[in-house]
């Protein structure tokens, strides 16, 4: 003799799978956004640090000729200097594009004296930056991120030539 209806315990146990699916969805989404943004923070972490290696590096560039250079690939190889002078090893690569691409800053004679992400990303740190990078506190965008080294002269130093550079052994200023 057959039940003339279904038990209604299938009825509970497809409801208890899909309760259990939804939940599962939750969880990897929770898990997924954890993700993207731990790695978001790294690829920032990552930003500053290139960012300050070109910055030193123009400053470098230009205590050892008192100019900026014209493109990224004089800080690899210093073309003023007869022996090899690298300020840099290599030209990075922008940690949140991915790319070579850098966006130049430059001076009033088209000379570079800072680089910028090409990212118009929002960034997630807004505030507790280092003295060098103050100026990029409550930044709209990645690119808002200049790493720019310029000589301000001051009132004793106008008109006076400046010392040469003691090289890149010497204790820096």
């Amino acid at each position: 003799m057959m039940p003339l209806h279904d038990p209604p315990s299938r009825g509970f146990t497809y409801i208890g799978v899909l309760v259990a699916v939804v939940v599962m969805g939750l969880v990897l989404g929770a898990g997924m956004e954890i993700w993207h943004t731990a790695n978001q923070r790294e690829k920032e972490r990552e930003l500053l640090f290139v960012g300050n290696q070109f910055r030193q590096a123009i400053g470098l560039y230009y205590r050892a000729g008192r100019r900026y250079p014209t493109s990224l690939d004089d800080l690899l190889k210093d073309p003023r200097q007869p022996a090899v002078r690298r300020y840099l090893r290599k030209i990075y690569r922008d940690p949140i594009t991915g790319k070579a691409e850098w966006g130049l800053e430059l001076g009033a004679n088209g000379e570079i004296v800072g680089v910028h992400s090409l990212s118009e990303e929002h960034p997630i740190k807004v505030a507790g930056f280092s003295a060098a990078n103050q100026s990029f506190e409550n930044a709209e965008k990645y690119s808002d991120w200049v790493f720019s080294y310029r000589v301000r002269p001051t009132s004793a130093t106008v008109g006076k030539t400046l010392p040469p550079d003691p090289g890149p052994g010497s204790k820096a200023q």
